[in-house]
């Protein structure tokens, strides 16, 4: 081997040791971090497994709960899901809960029980058209009017006719029934029902709005 390809390789392994001595630390702590995250990555999955695991056994003590009508245990594995992190076996517990407590006459609690359902989008709009229900229900008409707002989906524009023809005032309910059955699918199958209700109120079942 040349004098010259000895300094070369020697020049060459100096700038190396240069580069390290100046990048050694930033490499290691990537290598630190991209482990760590790894780490952390494994941790959160088995942490959310095992809470995952625990709401469904929470979940299960409210089913059996409603099905041996023990609904006050239902109740208490509702708030033991509450008090955990945000998921849907909470959500579903607390509806499962609200529908045995409208079955077994439990109109407050039902309401008190929907109430404390935290949650948002589509969902939040399901669980508001139920408390309005509930409200219609328990002669709080009012309230459920404020509740759903200016809502125009037929659900909600059925409700809030219930709500009037509650208060007597037949000929306003009469308005909210006609818009939703506009609104409402020819195939739906509410939609016969809303027409009962129309006429109720006074109101005619046009020809071309009649359920077949």
């Amino acid at each position: 081997m040349a004098i010259d390809d000895l300094l070369d390789e020697h020049e060459q392994s100096e700038r190396v040791r240069t580069w390290l001595r100046k990048n050694g630390l930033s490499i290691i702590g990537g290598v630190v971090i991209a482990v760590g995250a790894i780490w952390g990555w494994g941790y959160w999955q088995q942490e959310h497994g095992n809470k995952l695991a625990s709401a469904n056994v929470e979940y299960q003590k409210v089913l059996k709960g409603i099905q041996e009508n023990k609904l006050d245990d239902a109740g208490k594995a509702v708030k033991a899901l509450d008090a955990g992190p945000s998921n849907i076996y909470s959500e579903l517990a607390a509806l499962q809960l609200a529908k045995a407590q409208v079955e077994a006459g439990k109109n407050d609690e039902a309401l008190a029980t929907l109430r404390a359902v935290n949650v948002e989008g589509d969902l939040k709009h399901v669980v508001d058209q139920r408390i309005a229900r509930l409200l219609v229900a328990t002669g709080k008409g009012s309230e459920a009017i404020t509740l759903l707002g200016n809502a125009t989906d037929p659900g909600s524009l059925e409700i809030h006719g219930d709500a009037l023809i509650a208060a007597g005032k037949r000929d306003e309910a009469r308005g909210q029934y006609e818009k939703a059955l506009k609104t409402l699918d020819v195939a739906a199958p509410q939609r016969r029902l809303l027409e009962t209700k129309l006429m109720d109120a006074g109101g005619t079942v046009a020809a071309t709005e009649e359920s077949v």
